[in-house]
């Protein structure tokens, strides 16, 4: 019989397995939000895979070795473009507990979101908090990469190319099923509520169908991760 795993008890995140430390925030949210008395026993982990248990208390008494998670392959990005009020939000939250390994917001032809400078730090500060918040409510051991807002012509341009969500476009299993998908990583791109401009339809990246409608961008963002990562 299998012993306790990283899904067992609350998680955290701390900067040291070897000395764990919480920090206020996750020391309240886990003593007022979640109720952990102390002595019941939790996981630390570094958000790159690698954890432990321990014991929560005023400080942190470690009870198990340091472990480390296999990381699924191939590696799995969502790219989304921007979209009003906090759906931006919801996306983050979603594509974290699905297992997304990157997330990637970004501006199209087509946005009909623009944020100033300021307003990007903050937002990327916001992304990545939210998905650690996601992070340990899911038990998850590898936190997501949370990219910097960015433009499709930067994303466009990568290597390996990422492909475009399209109505018209082909399975999305057959972004796993080729010889050369368990080392690359595939990155899925989902236009704005106007859709693909002409120009970036021009682009030359392969396209993908998500679903059999045409799908709202926060629910074709979720949809895709949850295809690939289900596939993968």
């Amino acid at each position: 019989m299998s012993g306790p795993t990283h899904r067992d008890g609350p998680l955290a995140f701390v900067d040291s397995l070897e000395h764990p430390e919480l920090t206020d925030g996750d020391r309240h949210h886990l003593a007022r939000v979640l109720r952990v008395r102390p002595g019941t026993e939790m996981v630390v982990c570094d958000g790159a895979g690698s954890w432990r248990r321990a014991r929560f208390d005023e400080t942190i008494d470690l009870v198990g070795p340091i472990e480390h998670e296999v990381p699924s392959t191939p590696a799995l990005r969502i790219g989304f473009s921007l979209i009003k009020g906090d759906r931006p939000e919801l996306i983050v939250q979603k594509l974290t507990e699905l297992g997304i390994d990157g997330i990637v917001p970004f501006t199209s032809d087509h946005s009909v979101v623009h944020w100033e400078p300021k307003r990007q730090v903050r937002q990327h500060e916001r992304f990545v908090t939210i998905a650690r918040e996601a992070s340990m409510q899911c038990r998850r051991t590898v936190l997501p990469e949370i990219s910097p807002l960015t433009t499709f012509a930067e994303l466009a341009a990568g290597s390996p190319p990422p492909v475009m969500a399209e109505f018209d476009g082909g399975p999305v299993a057959d972004l796993i099923a080729t010889p050369t998908a368990p080392t690359k990583p595939i990155t899925v791109l989902i236009g704005p509520e106007g859709g693909w401009s002409e120009a970036e339809r021009r682009s030359g990246l392969a396209t993908v169908r998500i679903g059999r409608h045409i799908l709202r961008a926060e629910t074709a963002a979720i949809a895709a991760g949850i295809l690939l990562d289900s596939l993968r």
